[in-house]
């Protein structure tokens, strides 16, 4: 369910909810008690006790995002959160190289194509709350690709009548390394959602496509292991409780830098036979969807349904003929990343939640699944 034009994706997926820990039944009782309390006083003094304490700010007890931001944590609380992605991806292709004389005569070369792709993903997560509306976050992530892909070509007067080319590639080191920084807006109070500014960057730490080995044909040896590209992505995330749910949506894009590569593919500069090298690569930018619903089931577990979308756009990179000059640019097509998702989450003690999630790709260029576990652990540092 894929075009094939996955480095520049952000992968993996991605989406998983914190726990929902409602406790309007223990607030309720608290304040049923402030109430008796103070009546007491009144009858026996005979006057008021003094003015009602300022409503503090209640928040959510679900970080709907946590890639895209959720509720914050709050000032002095680390969280670390171990994680592993499974993602599989599957492409079945037949394409046609040739001309149509009518519409059931076809003259050309018929190509199958079945490509296979595993990436598995073990990162590390922390977040700090700074104070408490600003919440600094890093994730290292070490990354394993695997991919076998069977390309078969049909060929007239042939004992077997195809031509099969079987290939397969992985590759695995450190991913990219992403920084973000998450901003409460307001204090949603008297109903009105919350409204989280969200500001993430990706470095180049892993393997990009032009950083692995090549043949001196220019085809890889290797798969890449990050984007190799800078990317900034500002989002804003809304949260509105509805106990004893929280929707939650989100809106970013993601601005992936512009690089002068300046290889050549074959990876020799000299007695190479590939005479071309690449340019000005200008990665296609992306906007970012998402929106769902996180439910208590009781004061432990939650679900989350939602949905999410990418629209990325083209890539344009630039080839430059050593021989003689010239410039010729190249620019893929655009990509449509839409995943169903589904979350589960169990609070083991007030510091330490499972957390499941699972993207089910609906569109032609989404993975077919992605399974993500992740284990948030909190603790106090200052």
């Amino acid at each position: 369910m894929s075009s094939g034009t996955t480095t520049i994706r952000y992968a993996a997926g991605l989406i998983t909810v914190f726990g929902c820990l409602p406790a309007l039944a223990q607030e309720a009782a608290q304040d049923a008690t402030q109430g008796a309390r103070q009546e007491a006083i009144q009858n026996l003094r005979g006057k008021p006790v003094g003015q009602e304490p300022e409503p503090q700010d209640e928040r959510p007890q679900i970080g709907a995002i946590a890639e895209y931001g959720g509720v914050l944590t709050p000032k002095g609380r680390l969280i670390l959160e171990p994680e592993f992605q499974y993602s599989h991806e599957s492409i079945n292709r037949m394409t046609f190289e040739g001309v149509s004389v009518l519409s059931t005569l076809l003259i050309g070369v018929f190509t199958a194509q079945d490509v296979d792709r595993d990436n598995y993903t073990a990162s590390l997560t922390g977040r700090l709350g700074f104070t408490d509306r600003l919440e600094l976050e890093m994730k290292v992530p070490y990354v394993y690709r695997d991919e076998n892909e069977r390309v078969n070509v049909p060929i007239e007067e042939s004992e077997d009548d195809v031509f099969s080319i079987d290939r397969e590639l992985s590759g695995d080191s450190l991913g990219d390394i992403e920084l973000a920084a998450h901003y409460q807006l307001n204090r949603g109070q008297n109903g009105m959602p919350f409204f989280i500014g969200n500001l993430r960057y990706k470095t180049t730490t892993g393997n990009g496509p032009f950083d692995i080995d090549r043949d001196s044909s220019g085809n890889p040896l290797e798969l890449s292991t990050g984007t190799g590209f800078h990317s900034i992505e500002p989002s804003i995330t809304m949260l509105l409780p509805s106990a004893p749910a929280v929707y939650f949506a989100n809106l970013g894009y993601v601005f992936h830098l512009e690089d002068n590569v300046d290889q050549n593919l074959s990876g020799d500069d000299d007695g190479s036979p590939v005479n071309v090298i690449v340019g000005d690569v200008d990665p296609g930018d992306a906007v970012r969807l998402s929106f769902g619903m996180a439910y208590a089931i009781n004061p432990r577990t939650s679900f989350t349904l939602g949905y999410k979308n990418d629209f990325i756009g083209k890539t344009k990179t630039e080839y430059v003929n050593t021989d003689n000059g010239s410039t010729t640019q190249v620019e893929s097509q655009t990509l449509n990343v839409g995943s169903l998702l589904l979350g589960w989450n169990y609070s083991l003690n007030p510091d330490v939640n499972i957390n499941l999630g699972l993207e089910l790709g609906i569109t032609e260029d989404a993975p077919d699944t992605t399974l993500t576990l992740r284990m948030p652990i909190g603790m106090n540092v200052f």
